[in-house]
């Protein structure tokens, strides 16, 4: 099994589990492989360590360190990790979302106006009718959803 990091043509980084090189070739050539967060098929291959595995114990050296200043700054997020924070707050409103499709303007009137039961709904809309939702005092959020969760999660 190869594990290939991977990106799209829009710059998201992601790993790829194939059984060869030839199994990506193949894949990627037919379009097969698709961005987890934007769903674009436009995949390249990134160059990446090759795995290691050593056989026996190494001791470890310690080096002397001189002692940390007081305030260290913090590493900066990496984008794999602001990518994955990303996906799992969408995997979470996707699970505790209704999707009401394109009634979203009309099920979010009647949830505002006590018509139905209070509940967390999703959906589309369209530029005007989120604006016309915005002046009755109804407020959305449009947050862009990747293709690729349409279907199952791995």
């Amino acid at each position: 099994m190869k594990v290939l990091n991977l990106r799209c043509a829009n710059g998201h980084g992601f790993e790829g589990w194939f059984g060869s090189d030839d199994d990506f070739m193949s894949q990627n050539g037919a379009s097969l492989i698709e961005c987890p967060l934007c769903a674009d098929k436009l995949i390249s291959r990134m160059p990446s360590a090759p795995r290691l595995n050593l056989s026996g114990a190494r001791e470890v050296v310690a080096a002397a360190v001189p002692p940390a200043p007081l305030a260290a700054p913090t590493a900066a997020p990496q984008a794999a990790d602001l990518q994955g924070a990303w996906l799992a707050a969408v995997r979470h409103l996707m699970a505790s979302t209704e999707d009401v499709g394109s009634r979203f303007a009309e099920e979010a009137r009647r949830i505002h106006y006590g018509e139905t039961p209070q509940r967390g709904i999703r959906g589309q809309a369209t530029p005007e009718e989120r604006e016309a939702l915005l002046e009755e005092g109804i407020e959305t959020m449009a947050i862009p959803l990747p293709k690729a969760l349409g279907g199952p999660v791995q």
